[in-house]
C-alpha cells in the first residue's frame, strides 16, 4: 500500500525531481560540449573515439540491471541521490586522461554513473507521479533538455575562451555536487515494494505492438544518442566552425527540444499521438537533412533545431505507451521499451564512429535519417494504444495540489 504524502511534500518532491533531470543534462553537455577538444588534445582518429565511446555503452548496458535492482532493494531516492553524486564526480575524470585507454577507463566510469542516475530519477518520477495522480514526466525530461542546452552553451562560452577540459569539467563537478546536495532532502522515500519479477517479460511474449513501440524507441534515442555525441564533431570537422559555434550545435538541439517538450502535452492532444509521432519523425528527418546538405555553420544550426523539436515529445510518448499495451503489464511494458530503446541510445554513437572511418561523418550522420524514417512507418502502431483517457485526465490540475507546481 502507498504512503499518505502530504500535498507540500509531493510538491518539493516535484521541484526535486526537475532539479534532478536538470543536473543530468547539465552534466551530458559539459561532458559533450568538450568532445572536440578531448579528441583534439589527445589526438585521437574518430575510429578510435568511437571506441572510447562504447566504453561509456558498456558501462552503461553493465550497470542498468544492478541499478534496477537497487531501485526495487533500497528505494528510488537513495539511488537517485548516490548515483547522481558520483555522476557528478566521474566528470572530472574524462579531463585527466592522458590517452585513448585511460579515456577508455574514465567513460566506462561515466557511463555507469550516467545509466545508474537514469535508472533511479526515472524511478524517482514515476513515484512523483503516482503521488500527484497526474502526468508529468514530459516536463522532467525537459528539464534534461533544457540542461543540455545550457551546459552546452556554457561549454561553448568555456571552449572559446581557451579553458581546458580539466579545469572545465572540475570546476562544474564541484558546482553539481553542491546543487545535488541541496536537492536530496527534497526527494521521495519509497514505501511500495515490488516484486523482483514483475517487470520481465520473455522475449516470445512481447506483443507485436510493443515490439514495434520498442523499434522507435531504439530508432530515436540511437538518433539522440548520435546527435549529442557528433553534432559538436561534425560542425568543427565538417563545416570547419570555431569551438564556441561548434559547442553550440548541440545546444540549439537541445533548446528546441526542450521548449517542445513543454509543450509536448498540448501538441499530443491536437493532433493525437499517432500522427504527433509520425509528424515528429519526418520534422527531424527534414531538419537533419538540411543540417548535412549546408555548407555553412550559420545555416546548418536551423536544421539542428528542428530536429530537436522532432524528436522532442516522441519518446515521452513512446515510453507511456508502452505502460498501457493490452495484456502486458505496464511495469512489464515500460521496461521492455525503455530497455531496448536505452540500447539504441548507448550503441548510436560508437556506431556513427565507425561508419564515419569508411565513408565521411557527413554521410555516417545519414544513419540518423534513416532512423526517423524508420520511426514515422512504425509510428501506425501508436494508434494501437489505450491513451485517450490518460490524455484527458492530463489535461485537468490534480486535486491534492491545487497550491503546488501545477497551478
Amino acid at each position: 500500500m502507498t504512503e499518505q504524502i502530504s500535498a507540500q511534500r509531493v510538491s518539493r518532491a516535484w521541484w526535486g525531481t526537475v532539479v534532478i533531470f536538470l543536473v543530468h543534462g547539465l552534466i551530458v553537455a559539459t561532458w559533450v560540449s568538450r568532445i572536440p577538444a578531448v579528441q583534439s588534445a589527445l589526438k585521437l582518429n574518430n575510429g578510435v573515439l568511437g571506441l572510447t565511446l562504447l566504453s561509456s555503452a558498456t558501462g552503461a548496458v553493465c550497470t542498468i540491471p544492478f541499478a534496477g535492482y537497487l531501485v526495487s532493494r533500497y528505494g528510488s531516492k537513495r539511488v537517485t541521490s548516490i548515483s547522481s553524486a558520483l555522476f557528478a564526480a566521474a566528470l572530472v575524470l574524462p579531463g585527466i586522461a592522458f590517452d585513448a585507454a585511460t579515456l577508455a577507463v574514465a567513460l566506462f566510469v561515466f557511463g555507469a554513473a550516467a545509466a545508474s542516475m537514469d535508472v533511479g530519477m526515472n524511478a524517482q518520477g514515476v513515484e512523483v507521479e503516482k503521488h500527484l495522480g497526474a502526468r508529468t514526466m514530459s516536463r522532467f525530461h525537459a528539464m534534461f533538455s533544457l540542461g543540455g542546452m545550457v551546459g552546452a552553451g556554457i561549454g561553448g562560452w568555456v571552449a572559446a575562451r581557451g579553458a581546458t577540459p580539466a579545469v572545465h569539467f572540475g570546476l562544474s563537478s564541484v558546482v553539481y555536487l553542491a546543487i545535488i546536495a541541496l536537492t536530496f532532502p527534497l526527494l521521495l522515500t519509497s514505501h511500495t515494494e515490488t516484486a523482483h519479477n514483475e517487470h520481465r517479460l520473455p522475449l516470445n511474449k512481447i506483443p507485436r505492438v510493443l515490439l514495434a513501440l520498442s523499434a522507435i524507441g531504439f530508432c530515436i534515442l540511437l538518433s539522440e544518442g548520435a546527435m549529442a555525441d557528433w553534432t559538436a564533431v561534425y560542425l568543427r570537422q565538417i563545416l570547419k566552425a570555431g569551438p564556441g559555434i561548434a559547442a553550440a550545435g548541440y545546444a540549439v538541439f537541445s533548446a528546441a527540444m526542450a521548449i517542445f517538450r513543454f509543450l509536448g502535452d498540448l501538441i499530443t492532444t491536437r493532433l493525437g499521438p499517432l500522427l504527433t509521432v509520425r509528424t515528429g519523425s519526418l520534422v527531424a528527418a527534414s531538419g537533419l537533412l538540411w543540417a548535412l546538405c549546408m555548407h555553412s555553420p550559420a545555416w546548418a544550426l536551423p536544421g539542428f533545431a528542428a530536429t530537436g523539436a522532432g524528436f522532442s515529445v516522441i519518446i515521452p510518448l513512446v515510453f507511456g505507451s508502452g505502460g498501457r499495451v493490452e495484456s502486458v503489464s505496464p511495469g512489464a511494458g515500460i521496461a521492455t521499451v525503455t530497455g531496448i530503446g536505452y540500447i539504441g541510445f548507448i550503441v548510436g554513437p560508437p556506431a556513427i564512429g565507425f561508419a564515419s572511418q569508411l565513408f565521411t561523418l557527413r554521410y555516417a550522420l545519414g544513419v540518423v535519417v534513416a532512423c526517423c524514417m524508420i520511426s514515422a512507418l512504425l509510428a501506425r502502431f501508436m494508434a494501437s494504444e489505450r491513451s485517450q483517457s490518460f490524455r484527458d485526465n492530463r489535461l485537468r490540475a490534480p486535486v491534492a495540489n491545487e497550491s503546488g507546481p501545477y497551478r
